[in-house]
This record gives structure tokens, sequence and C-alpha cells, in this order.
């Protein structure tokens, strides 16, 4: 399999996760999101959204990161990222969906490319905006897991699954813009117990090859 990514995408970071947890082999494909290189005609014949990541599997492209993680759920079953209750599986999605559907997509880089051009909004701004989405969102999903039986060691039960690695890459961003975790102690909790792990660790932007 082959990852086209970019070492600080958090969307490209949760596949790294999937695919180290599922012990899956892969090779990197880095695209330079800041540079632009996402917005290049080779990139748009592989991604016609200019999204990344796209996990190439043997010729078969797959776009969206819980498309991804969900594909390689499927075609690879175990370690399972989902519960086979169905009421808990759709527990455990919506924990991943308030992640990637509610916070990130207001925190994304060309959100914040946005920002800056077209509203002037320097630096201090950026990281108020950023905090400001990653609070609110952080603060539901804290009520969730401290108050829901069903949190364990990760955010359902004593095994990493889907809601977890939407999770960490998302604490890591918060760290990015230095947000104060203490209101989040649950949240904090999980993500320690994480990052112990050497799927979620080997996966952490620091470690790639592309890092700079």
């Amino acid at each position: 399999m082959v990852l086209h990514g970019y070492y600080r995408s958090s969307a490209s970071f949760r596949v790294r996760i999937a695919l180290n947890l599922k012990g899956i082999a892969y090779s990197d494909t880095p695209w330079h999101l800041r540079h632009g290189a996402h917005l290049e005609a080779t990139f748009g014949v592989i991604n016609p959204h200019q999204l990344i990541p796209v996990l190439d599997d043997d010729g078969t492209l797959l776009t969206q990161s819980l498309a991804i993680i969900e594909y390689l759920d499927e075609t690879h079953t175990a370690p399972a990222f989902l519960p086979p209750n169905p009421s808990e599986r759709a527990y455990v999605r919506a924990l991943a969906q308030s992640i990637a559907c509610d916070i990130h997509p207001i925190d994304n880089l060309r959100v914040l490319k946005y920002l800056r051009e077209h509203f002037d909004a320097d630096e201090t701004a950026i990281g108020t905006w950023y905090n400001h989405w990653i609070a609110i969102g952080f603060a539901g999903l804290e009520s969730t897991l401290a108050n829901d039986p069903r949190t364990g060691q990760y955010c359902f039960g004593n095994a990493p699954g889907l809601a977890d690695i939407l999770l960490v890459p998302q604490v890591v961003n918060a760290g990015n813009y230095k947000l104060d975790m203490q209101p989040y102690p649950t949240i904090q909790r999980i993500f320690d117990h994480c990052m112990t792990l050497a799927a979620f660790e080997r996966a952490h932007p620091r470690n790639q090859a592309d890092a700079e």
C-alpha cells in the first residue's frame, strides 16, 4: 500500500495510526501542503478534490480518512476498530465524527489560510480561532467520556479503536496551539495511554520522513 499524505496532516496521521495498529506495511508519498503540492495537476489525477490522504491499495485509490480507516477495518479484521454491537458501533462512530466533522474541518489548513489571506488574521487571531473550536468540541467529548461507563483505558473499553485513532491527532493539534488541557483530564489520560503504544508513536508527525 502507498499512503499519499503530509506529515503535519491530522487526517494522514489518523490513517498512519490505523495502518500501524493493523500491522500493514506501507510506503509514504508525501505532498507538502504548505507548498501547495496538493494543488498540482499531478495530484489532481490522484484525487480531484485535491485533499489528502489518499491510500493506494494496489491501484484502488481511497480518499477521506474515515472511509479509509473503515476500509482497512473491513479488509483486515484484526484487531477490530469497532465493537460488534450495532448501538455501540454507532456510539464509537459518533465519538470519531465529533472530531472529524465538528472540530477538524473548521481548523483545517485551507480554512486558516483563507482567514489569513482574506480577513488579515495574524497568528494570534489564528490561534484564538483554532483553540476556540477545539475547546468547544473537547468540552462535549470530555463530558461524554468522563460520564460513560464504557470508557476504559481508551475511548471505548480497553483496546484502541476508531475513536482513539481520531482523538490522538486532534490532541496533538491542540498542543501545537498550546490549548490548556486541564479542563479535559479524561481526554488527556486516554491520549497519554495511546502514546505509550508504538503504533501511535510511530505515526506521530515528528517521526515521519518528511518532517521538518
